[in-house]
């Protein structure tokens, strides 16, 4: 059989004449017949011709194209007129980029408010000050070189695995289709299009056959858009069914879609509620200093009579561990630490948010098919019906098979299993859609006999209480897919096409279980997470695939078409129920909506076109990376391994970032708290500030600093919840009181111990012990639950301490030395006592104030 469907190619040349066809597409004319144009020949009939243009044809009045269509080319471009093109820069050049470049990483975390600071700072204290009251600057270029490094291997990883996932749009050259890049493409190209295809330029239409697309993403309508020859297609678009080719007319940057196509595979962090968290925080921070480094600067520069160089150096020392600024730093770094992870695991992660937002997701709907199941089924049975002949009815699956240019994985089985007949021909047909949920054609059979055939799903096509639905549900329960073969009465072109159809066989499909798939079920079930299969199959049957994978109420299946259309029913019945069967993509989407709005943060999960609508609405949506181009274009996590199991990784991933965010955020939270309230009991007490930068800079590294690197980056389990900044700061506030009352005790008791012209030195250590020793217990609190590795960094940081008080070259170099015993016990005796505090105060706000 050479013709697979109806091809209208060209642009409509009406009348009941003839027609010269100048391509290698077939004609069809309803009426006296059909004839096929395999080059110059001529096609007659009553109807319409589909041959290429003619220069002199009329167009239809009632579907005026202007500016006229290009002339439709066939059989594409030739290689020199392709190299023509590229020569003059007529090809599509958007530079389509999967990260943010090395120089916007660079700036990004070069040129910050906080850096700005700090640099300046940094450049007094090297003037008026010894090389160790400067050492927090060197801290600083270190972290920030950390954080180049660590996005600048992420942007490695995301470039790799996009190019992996690109999508190779066909293209027509030389009368031969292949695939080429998007960015290969050159005006004037003729590019083939299927289901689930996604339009990557502007063009116009030339061959058509159902072709259906979906401008949703463009206009917002819904609704698929009909396709005919002179019709505009418009890049961002995508099919949902049928095929056809265009012209492209725009490419690169003219190209409707090419900025929107540009920004959404773009390396973003934004829409994150850490990282907006962290920059409210920081906007009161620096509200904060403003008044009281001023204040801070008056009372040690002009209240106190003290050497000019050392008030500087003090009035540093106080106004830099205000800055929390290697917590934006550290959260760019656990980011990026875990693109690179998941990029290992071949998962794409178009935006880093996404990390995050399936690390708060409570539901995720999964799509059975490519999800659950794998792509690919099988012909297990065959049953005719009504006495119909076996040897006709595979002669009839045969041929719609071929019908098909792009079949889809049931129509794909049924091709393997029976063989197309030569002698039948296809004069016209119909994709399948899931909206219609059924595909058709029809032939003319070697014969002479015309006939009209109907496959889709037989509770679609059949009538309540058809006598075969009951053989068909029994089917179901086992988890078998079954296809009703049917011969219809109408045109294919009648809306009522289904209506009245005679029932020929029944065509019985197997389905592959994933592997993996009930282990990932049993993790969300575990993780409290809970699991929707919403599937366009028949519910019973889908119920039946999910009870083998063990998903709890599998056995209570619901028929989406019985489901209420309000969104609060709809949201009831989804809250009692876990799996659902024929569900349209337009109440995909609504469910999603549903699910959203009694407060639930909600994942999708799919690989077909159907299933973009629900992805796009979805607060993350994960494709499979054998999945539409339509469907990985608008998730935000592609699966390039094609692999379900993925998702608990990255679940796990986002979890562990979350998690050890919110811990390490109290650690630096804390130390800013108790610096401004430090500032400001020193003004109000007008006395010398206790510290020099070195002190803080030697604290800062030992209780913040260096274990919060470990930390951010350990395993974490623990579930993702809102409300970020409520969580730290009821941590960070308690904390960095009692931290500053003590230490700012500490230092009065000193003050009145020690006299003379050292007393200063000894009252910064005292103060220095107090305060390293009280952050110590905020740290080992932050660290729980403990294990041999927390307690060894916790350990460590303490020794490292005691070296510094110990060695006598580091007590020069830090200037710490405690003087008698009196004094240094006072000081741990003050410590211990705001530790109880603490660890009395944190427990209460837990109980208070839980999260």
């Amino acid at each position: 059989m050479t013709q697979r469907a109806k091809i209208e190619s060209g642009g409509p040349e009406p009348g009941g004449g003839t027609g010269t066809g100048s391509g290698a597409a077939t004609g069809t004319g309803r009426g006296s017949g059909a004839a096929t144009g395999a080059g110059a020949g001529t096609g007659t009939g009553a109807g319409t011709d589909s041959g290429g243009i003619d220069a002199g044809a009329e167009l239809d009045p009632v579907h005026p194209v202007s500016p006229p269509a290009p002339r439709f080319r066939p059989a594409g471009l030739t290689t020199a007129e392709v190299a023509e093109r590229v020569a003059r820069g007529a090809v599509n050049d958007v530079p389509v980029r999967s990260s943010r470049s090395a120089a916007d990483i660079v700036r990004a975390n070069v040129f910050t408010r906080f850096n700005a600071i700090i640099g300046v700072l940094w450049v007094v204290m090297l003037i008026v000050a010894p090389v160790q009251d400067s050492l927090f600057g060197y801290v600083i270029l270190a972290n920030t070189g950390i954080g180049i490094v660590q996005e600048l291997r992420a942007k490695k990883t995301l470039d790799s695995l996009a190019v992996i996932g690109e999508a190779k749009p066909s293209v027509r050259r030389d009368g031969r289709t292949a695939e080429v890049s998007t960015s290969e493409i050159v005006l004037d190209d003729v590019i083939e299009l299927g289901p689930g295809d996604k339009v990557v330029v502007d063009g116009v239409v030339g061959e058509a056959d159902g072709l259906e697309i979906d401008e949703s993403l463009l206009t917002g309508e819904a609704d698929p858009v009909l396709k005919r020859p002179g019709d505009p297609v418009m890049s961002g678009s995508f099919v949902v069914a049928g095929g056809g080719a265009f012209t492209a007319t725009k490419v690169g940057r003219e190209a409707y879609a090419a900025q929107l196509a540009e920004e959404a595979t773009r390396f973003t962090l934004v829409h994150s509620e850490l990282r907006s968290g962290i920059s409210t925080i920081l906007k009161y921070v620096t509200w904060m200093m403003i008044p009281t480094s001023v204040g801070l600067i008056v009372s040690q520069l002009v209240v106190k009579d003290t050497n000019l160089k050392d008030s500087i150096a003090r009035t540093v020392g106080g106004i830099v561990p205000m800055i929390p600024e290697g917590l934006v730093l550290l959260t760019s770094v656990a980011f990026a630490i875990g693109v690179i992870r998941l990029g290992r695991k071949q998962c794409l992660v178009q935006e880093l948010p996404a990390i995050e937002g399936l690390a708060r997701v409570d539901v995720v709907c999964l799509d059975k098919t490519g999800t659950l199941t794998e792509g690919g089924m099988d012909v297990t049975e065959l049953r005719p019906l009504g006495g119909a002949d076996p040897g006709y009815v595979r002669k009839v699956l045969g041929a719609l098979g071929e019908s098909d240019p792009r079949p889809n994985a049931s129509l794909q089985a049924i091709i393997d299993a029976y063989p197309d007949s030569a002698d039948w021909r296809c004069t016209e047909s119909l994709p399948f859609s899931s909206a219609r949920k059924y595909s058709g054609a029809c032939f003319s059979e070697g014969d002479g006999e015309s006939s009209t055939w109907l496959l889709g799903a037989p509770d679609v096509l059949l009538p309540p209480g058809d006598p075969a639905l009951d053989e068909i549900n029994t089917l179901n329960e086992q988890g078998l897919r079954v296809l009703l073969l049917a011969r219809a009465a109408r045109e294919l072109d009648d809306d009522r096409v289904a209506t009245g159809v005679r029932p020929t066989a029944l065509v019985v499909l197997e389905q592959r279980l994933r592997p993996d798939a009930a282990d990932t079920l049993r993790y969300f079930e575990e993780q409290d997470v809970r699991a929707k299969v919403i599937s366009g199959d028949n519910a019973v049957s889908v119920g039946a695939v999910a009870g083998k994978l063990g998903l709890p109420g599998a056995e209570n299946t619901v028929d989406a078409r019985r489901m209420p259309a309000e969104r609060d029913g709809m949201a009831r019945v989804l809250d009692q129920n876990a799996v659902f069967g024929r569900v349209t993509p337009q109440q995909k989407r609504d469910m999603v909506g549903a699910l959203q709005s009694r407060g639930h943060t909600v994942a999708m999960t799919g690989d077909g076109v159907n299933d973009v609508l629900a992805l796009k609405d979805a607060d993350i949506g994960v494709s499979m990376g054998s999945g539409s181009e339509a469907t990985r274009a608008v998730a935000q996590i592609v699966l390039l391994n094609n692999s379900f199991s993925t998702l608990p990784s990255v679940v796990a991933e986002g979890r562990r970032v979350i998690g050890n965010i919110t811990r390490v955020a109290t650690l630096f939270l804390t130390k800013t708290v108790y610096s401004v309230l430090l500032a400001i009991l020193v003004v109000c007490s007008q006395v010398e500030y206790p510290f020099l930068p070195r002190h803080l800079t030697l604290l800062s590294t030992l209780t913040i600093g260096v274990p919060a690197f470990f930390l951010a980056l350990a395993p974490n389990k623990e579930r993702a919840r809102p409300h970020f900044v409520k969580r730290v700061m009821r941590y960070a506030i308690p904390g960095g009181i009692v931290a500053a009352t003590a230490t700012f005790t500490a230092y009065l008791v000193a003050r009145h111990h020690y006299t003379g012209p050292e007393a200063l030195q000894a009252e910064t250590s005292a103060a220095t012990l107090t305060l390293f020793l009280t952050s110590m217990w905020v740290l080992a609190i932050i660290a729980r639950p403990y294990t041999w590795w927390r307690v060894a960094l916790v350990g460590t940081m303490g020794g490292a301490f005691l070296l510094v008080l110990v060695v006598p070259w580091l007590q020069e170099f830090f200037q710490l030395k405690l003087v008698g015993t009196t004094m240094p016990w006072a000081a741990v005796g003050i410590a211990a006592a705001a530790a109880a505090l603490i660890e009395v105060t944190f427990r209460w706000v837990d109980h208070r104030f839980p999260a």
